[in-house]
Order: C-alpha cells, then structure tokens, then sequence
C-alpha cells in the first residue's frame, strides 16, 4: 500500500509549518493560527472566571494574544515531538489567564451593588467547584511523566486518534498509545481525588 502524500496544508506535521513559519512564510503562519485557533478556543471555554471578564469577546482575544506571542517568538521554541507547540500555547495561555486574574483582583470594585438586582450568575460555591476541577486537571496532568502527559494531550485536547498518538510519540501500535492514555488517565483519575 502506497504511503499517501501530503498535498493538504493539513495534512503537514506542525513541526514541518513551524519550520516555514520561522523561514519566514506568512502562509505558514497563518496555517498555525488556524490549526491551533480552535484548540486553544476549546481548552480557554470556562477557565476565565466571569469577574475577570472584561467583555464579551474575552477569552478570544486571549486565544489571539497567546498566538501573537508564540509567532513572534519562535525562535527560541524548540520542538521537541508532536503536541509541544500546543502545551507552549497552552502555557501562554494559561499565564494571560493567571495575569488576568491577578490583576482584576487587585482592582476595587467599579459600581456599587444594587440590591434590587438579582444575580443570576452562578454561586461562588458553583464557580469554585468548576475553577477547582479544572485547576485539579492541570495540577494531575503536570505530575504525569513527560510522555504519558503528552499522550493525554494529543488524545484529549488535540482529539487525536490512538494511531497518530503512537505515530507522534513513536509508539509500536495504536494499541500501545490507548494503553498507555488509558493508564495515565486512570492515574490521572487518582491524583485528581488525592489533589481535593
């Protein structure tokens, strides 16, 4: 059976666009910020809190930001297997959320309460229990060895399939990459619950 050729911008590894990308193709940037615009999207969705918000294209802008950043500087990223250019998104991600936070916290409040108004938003105690379950799946992914972290990343943020997970991690089979996710999930799993 013949190896099928990579006619397709997507279809090109993203170490291959990154490799453009720093030659200086516009293209190849662009493709980036398309392959990994969504992603981003999706992983961001409910990890700003609501107070932090500061309007309604938010967490896009965010998304926008964090690959501004990347573009401009990658030449100092070095990738090292498939996934990595997205958990350095990610990364930058996640400190423009932190810095975010950080810093509407540090602001006082700009209107007084009205008490005639009810707050239809959700309790504290139903945004902590969110923020806390998300905050407790990065924590768990972080204490996961390198590959098994990286394993999951590809399976459950990139939706990648068993076989391009053992393609990228240089697996011997699709079933040695759902073996292994399956195992870092349930560690996963564990650490989550000790992690309350």
């Amino acid at each position: 059976m013949a190896e099928p050729v990579l006619s397709s911008p997507m279809l090109e590894t993203t170490a291959t666009v990154l490799g453009r990308a720093r030659a200086g193709d516009p293209q190849a940037r662009n493709q980036l910020c398309e392959r990994f615009r969504p992603l981003l999207m999706r992983w961001a969705h409910g990890r700003l809190p609501p107070y932090a918000r500061e309007g309604v294209m938010e967490t896009e802008d965010l998304v926008h930001n964090s690959l501004v950043r990347a573009l401009n500087a990658l030449e100092r990223f070095e990738p090292r297997h498939e996934g990595a250019f997205f958990a350095y998104l990610r990364a930058i991600l996640l400190n423009q959320i932190r810095d975010r936070i950080r810093r509407v916290r540090r602001q006082p409040a700009r209107d007084p309460l009205d008490g005639s108004i009810a707050d239809q938003s959700p309790s504290p105690l139903e945004r902590a229990i969110g923020s806390e379950q998300l905050d407790r799946y990065d924590r768990a992914l972080s204490l996961l060895p390198e590959r098994q972290r990286h394993g999951v990343m590809l399976r459950i943020e990139l939706d990648y399939s068993y076989h391009q997970v053992a393609s990228a991690l240089e697996l011997p089979s699709p079933n040695a990459a759902r073996l292994m996710v399956t195992r870092a999930l349930v560690r996963m799993a564990r650490l989550m619950h000790d992690l309350r």
